[in-house]
């Protein structure tokens, strides 16, 4: 039997960034230099197979650490945490390893510059995802608001003269990020923002990608997980670039077939959290059914490194 053709169009860059990169080494030297069982507060990075294949080395993964023995090591997520639960964990003994993300960290900086200045601090992100928690749990309760829309812009009530700031989370869509930027610009004209934008290099770069190939072909996959912003933002980005048939899903098990019968191009991306491994078996599977051309769609390339922290960088 003929197997019908199909072009994979694979966004490039897709998959891990340098921040989930170095989250996962630092649990990864952890186990080594510490041995098992190491603590991990929530996901160190929203993906299941990276959580999983961790488990298998011996570390635990706990949403609090209120129950940990004293002496205990315990690595915080890349998504970072409140200032209260670093606290938390120095008052219980506990040896901590911080794998928030560099460009996370950044925005918990401008935050503090803020709020030094006395400013009223605007978070633009996604409420409950623990980036946003993360960061709002950098300062007392009630410095930081939240704003998910422009609809939320325009209820916004500040006294005249207010001085107020923006950050915003790092994996927004850049479009619905800049429209929300905007608003916030166009009613609060003195606002004061970051110098270079709080969403990252990898979000950025994934969306321009999808971008790419959402213009091309009949449907796309992206590879991520439902709890994964970035990830889900990816999909947002393809329908909006012209291919509504873009589905979320974690793994080549996933795949509708009979979604993709009359499908002669497929895109494919994955979050900055999903490795590469489960690109790779969607392509194995689409073998097993197509005759597979694959074009590679690069818009740039990324040469990021972050270091690890210095206790684990000997």
């Amino acid at each position: 039997m003929v197997k019908p053709a199909l072009t994979l169009l694979l966004a490039s860059p897709r998959g891990f960034c340098a921040g989930v990169e170095r989250a996962i080494r630092i649990v990864e030297r952890a186990l080594e230099q510490f041995g098992a069982p190491v603590y991990v507060r929530h996901e160190i990075v929203h993906n299941r197979t990276v959580v999983e294949a961790l488990e298998k080395l011996g570390a635990v993964f706990v949403e609090e650490i209120d129950d940990l023995p004293p002496g205990a090591t315990v690595v915080f997520s890349a998504h970072g945490v409140p200032t209260a639960v670093a606290e938390d964990a120095e008052r219980r003994n506990l040896i901590t390893l911080d794998a928030t993300c560099p460009l996370v960290s950044k925005v918990h900086h401008e935050a503090a510059r803020h709020h030094e200045k006395q400013r009223r601090i605007i978070l633009v992100g996604h409420a409950g995802h623990p980036e946003v928690i993360g960061t709002m749990g950098q300062l007392p309760p009630g410095v930081v608001l939240l704003v998910e829309s422009v609809a939320d812009v325009e209820r916004l009530a500040f006294a005249g003269g207010a001085d107020l700031a923006y950050i915003t989370q790092t994996t927004l869509s850049v479009d619905d990020a800049a429209e929300i930027v905007a608003a916030l610009r166009r009613r609060f004209p003195g606002i004061q923002g970051p110098g270079k934008d709080d969403i990252c290099y990898a979000t950025t770069n994934r969306q321009e990608a999808t971008k790419a190939i959402a213009r091309r072909c009949d449907a796309m996959l992206v590879v991520g997980a439902a709890n994964s912003s970035n990830s889900l933002r990816l999909v947002e980005v393809a329908r909006r670039s012209g291919c509504q048939r873009a589905w979320l899903l974690r793994d080549a098990s996933e795949i509708d077939w009979s979604a993709l019968d009359d499908v002669r191009s497929l895109g494919i991306t994955a979050g900055a959290s999903a490795p590469e491994s489960l690109v790779e078996g969607i392509i194995a599977a689409c073998r097993e059914r197509y005759t597979v051309v694959i074009e590679q769609v690069t818009v740039t390339e990324e040469t990021v490194v972050f270091n690890l922290p210095r206790a684990l960088s000997a």
